[in-house]
């Protein structure tokens, strides 16, 4: 058989793909605060999408792979992490430790209903 030949018993599944990554991301929208070392200020940044080993953030200025950098994402506080790679104003992180993406799609409020002003005016005609 020639190297290019299509051999089903060996044929790579889409599972094979996504085990090669820390794990599952999580396509979201959010903000979150990122220091790199060596800067003085906090920059914030959009965050793309989270997983338990690190995630994607919007963040134009230049920054070096390999970078140490902190990042405080809601929810989660801040964590430790590097810069994995940089290209056209997008940033990819790996986390020094896992996290749980999930604690940053928790609700923020406490309430025990939903307060008046967020619920729709249902009116009769």
């Amino acid at each position: 058989m020639d190297q290019f030949s299509y051999d089903p018993l060996n044929a790579l599944s889409a599972d094979d793909f996504t085990g090669q990554r820390a794990g599952a991301r999580d396509s979201l929208m959010l903000t979150a605060q990122l220091r790199i070392e060596g800067k003085p200020d906090v920059a914030q940044v959009r965050v793309r999408n989270l997983s338990s080993g690190g995630m994607m953030a919007e963040y134009a200025a230049p920054v070096s792979s390999g970078t140490p950098l902190e990042v405080e994402v809601r929810g989660v506080g801040w964590i430790t992490g590097r810069i994995a790679w940089s290209a056209e104003g997008r940033v990819g992180v790996a986390f020094d430790h896992d996290i749980d993406p999930m604690l940053a799609r928790k609700p923020v409020g406490k309430g025990a209903s939903t307060p008046a002003f967020v619920k729709p005016l249902v009116t009769r005609r």
